[in-house]
């Protein structure tokens, strides 16, 4: 006799079939393996010149010239600004009349060591007397190279009053007014050299501990403006900042490179050549609060989800993992179906 299916079981019979069938035969998967991938490392970065200079006050005095302006350019040489050379001047005056003095007084020694030796040679005084003129002599000596140094010294000073650029370039900052005091040490005004310039940046001492260094080459992103520029130089300084832990890094950019500035930011992307690793899509990776992980393909249940461990982006759409993965596992594409099949094995007491 037949029977009919109760209408209420029909549904579970229909579920529990779908979950004998092979339910991920569709979904797509990806095989996990170790993959040449580059090695790559992106780091915030600011722009500086490679040859910047502040010129400071090496004398007081008031300024009382500002021949340049920020943005002006100007040749190695040129004025920038006077300084009030007046005490500097008097300076010069007193240093040359002690020189005269000295010059008087190292004459009048000269004669009357001259006189005193003339006097023994014919025993009219005595070899102490001579000894006491030939100190006397040398004393005035000493004066007079010491009044010229002094002179010197005073000219030297008088030559701080003009202060001119010590390169080719751009006046990036002026910091000192019409009439303000300069004190020896101030700065005064920042020049640059725009034709040379060069990414900073701070990086983690351990991201550079299995790289050969000389193998190590750069890019520079500029994200305002979207271009990017090759580095000519890289450059690993070798000491570690101790409070930081970091590693600072020049790279140099091309020459006479048009609109980069000093400050500036911009994102340098390190490479080092090729390494074996394993490396899964970005859309396969799941996240459920602290949990990071991946549907691995399951004869049981379909798919499993496997917590891993995942690194740095490998460009737009693979990431590294670093833990969790061996290599020859099959992973969904798309983890929500896939876990989805899971719950409905789960729930079919799979």
């Amino acid at each position: 006799m037949f029977m009919k299916t109760p209408r209420i079981l029909r549904p579970v019979m229909l579920v529990a079939a779908l979950l004998a069938a092979p339910v991920h035969a569709d979904l797509p998967t990806f095989r996990v393996e170790a993959r040449p991938t580059a090695l790559a490392y992106a780091a915030e970065a600011t722009i500086e010149a490679i040859h910047q200079a502040t010129v400071s006050a090496q004398m007081p005095g008031r300024v009382v010239e500002l021949s340049v302006d920020a943005g002006d350019r100007v040749r190695a040489g040129d004025r920038l600004l006077r300084i009030d050379a007046s005490e500097a001047t008097q300076g010069v005056a007193g240093a040359e009349a002690v020189l005269a003095q000295a010059q008087a007084a190292l004459t009048q020694a000269r004669l009357e060591y001259d006189r005193v030796r003339s006097l023994a040679e014919r025993g009219f005084v005595s070899q102490s007397a001579v000894d006491q003129a030939r100190t006397a002599f040398q004393a005035a000596e000493a004066g007079m190279r010491a009044a010229r140094a002094g002179r010197g010294q005073a000219v030297t000073v008088l030559g701080y009053a003009d202060i001119f650029s010590p390169l080719n370039g751009i006046v990036s900052e002026r910091h000192v007014e019409s009439g303000e005091m300069a004190q020896p040490g101030m700065r005064l005004v920042t020049v640059y050299d725009p034709s040379a310039m060069r990414a900073v940046v701070d990086v983690p001492q351990g991201r550079f501990s299995a790289i050969e260094l000389d193998s190590l080459g750069a890019s520079v992103e500029f994200p305002d403006t979207g271009r990017r520029a090759e580095a000519t130089r890289v450059i690993v300084l070798p000491a570690a900042d101790a409070r930081t832990h970091t590693l600072r890094v020049r790279v140099e950019l091309p020459p006479d490179l048009e609109g980069v500035l000093p400050g500036a930011f911009a994102r340098v992307h390190f490479s080092a050549g090729q390494a074996d690793r394993i490396v899964v899509p970005r859309v396969a990776v799941v996240r459920r609060s602290e949990v990071t992980g991946v549907y691995v393909t399951d004869p049981r249940t379909g798919f499993s989800l496997r917590q891993i461990r995942v690194g740095e982006l490998i460009g737009d759409d693979m990431i590294e993992v670093l833990a969790g993965l061996t290599g020859g596992e099959e992973i969904a594409l798309d983890p929500i179906q896939a876990g989805i099949i899971a719950r409905a094995a789960r729930a079919a007491g799979r």
